[in-house]
């Protein structure tokens, strides 16, 4: 059995001080939830005040980004050492806001998966297509070759705490959500990819997220999908009783 992991993206809302009056709110709502995984990945300004706010309880925080250089003239990056210094522990990788908007290709996914892992941080790789994509039939194709490119020269042991999460991009902020069956047939194509880059056994464990308008009204039913390890969620992370409802749903 896979342990299931629910993550929160907060993507750019939140200033530190509601970040704060949300974990004052959801923590005591899930407490004595130990289940699934749950982590919380604010923005950059947020995570510091995420991380004290969140200390000793049973919620992890991640960050939205990263850049893969271990330093240097990068104006407005933040590297793993920022990161694991003011302790975050899971990191969202190649979302596909980051590819529409600021040109992460699958290559520039490769590199942060690397770096995320050589500084023992948990990537969350997200993978996923686009509505033309899906209508013309290329689904398969677009996640072989997000996966394949992603992965290219990871080894399976340095890849053990792999997470990927499968967003396809029409389902994201737009209302619409993949079936439960529509997703668990994406989530197989990237569990075969996995398998065909590390090995199945490694491919079996590899925990796959679903991410695309998760809300507590269909979090229950992605979840009963054999091939769906938890959800990253987007809008519905805001609210704290709306997140804590898709944790326990």
């Amino acid at each position: 059995m896979r342990n299931k992991l629910i993550a929160a993206n907060w993507k750019m809302y939140k200033t530190p001080d509601e970040a704060r009056d949300f974990f004052r709110d959801f923590l005591p709502l899930v407490k004595d939830h130990d289940r699934d995984e749950i982590v919380v990945c604010p923005n950059y300004l947020a995570i510091d005040v995420a991380v004290h706010a969140a200390k000793g309880s049973n919620v992890a925080i991640g960050a939205q980004n990263l850049f893969w250089e271990k330093e240097g003239a990068y104006t407005g990056e933040i590297c793993t050492s920022m990161l694991v210094a003011v302790g975050v522990t899971h990191v969202i990788i190649g979302h596909s806001e980051r590819r529409q908007y600021f040109g992460e290709t699958d290559d520039t996914v490769n590199l942060k998966l690397k770096s995320a892992l050589a500084a023992g941080l948990i990537p969350i790789v997200c993978v996923g297509e686009v509505l033309e994509e899906r209508e013309a039939g290329l689904t398969d194709d677009v996640l072989r070759r997000q996966c394949l490119r992603a992965f290219n020269k990871v080894s399976a042991k340095k890849a053990a705490s792999l997470v990927v999460a499968y967003e396809p991009v029409w389902a994201i902020g737009t209302g619409k959500t993949a079936t439960p069956q529509m997703a668990a047939d994406a989530h197989a194509i990237i569990r075969a990819e996995a398998a065909e880059s590390f090995g199945q056994e490694f491919a079996d464990k590899l925990r796959i997220l679903y991410g695309g308008s998760v809300k507590p009204e269909n979090a229950k039913s992605l979840m009963s999908e054999a091939e769906i390890d938890g959800a990253l969620v987007g809008g519905a992370s805001l609210d704290p009783k709306s997140f804590a409802a898709i944790v326990k749903y």
